[in-house]
């Protein structure tokens, strides 16, 4: 897998699940909208601690800086 989250989606990304998770801790949030929102979350963060992203891959995007590039 090619890497194709750079640090701000990164930080984005973590930073929106712990949103979700305060929110659910809070009980701001219950029942299926936690579920999905839990779901949502989990996806979020092991796609930052992979640096990968299938949406990205299919779509042709990606957030990295080209290393290669000059």
């Amino acid at each position: 897998m090619k890497k194709n989250i750079g640090n701000t989606d990164k930080l984005i990304r973590l930073v929106l699940a712990l949103v979700v998770a305060v929110l659910y801790f809070l009980n701001v949030i219950s029942g299926t909208l936690a579920i999905v929102l839990g779901v949502f979350a989990l996806v979020m963060v092991l796609t930052s601690l992979m640096n990968f992203c299938g949406l990205y891959a299919i779509f042709g995007c990606s957030t990295c800086k080209n290393e290669g590039k000059k």
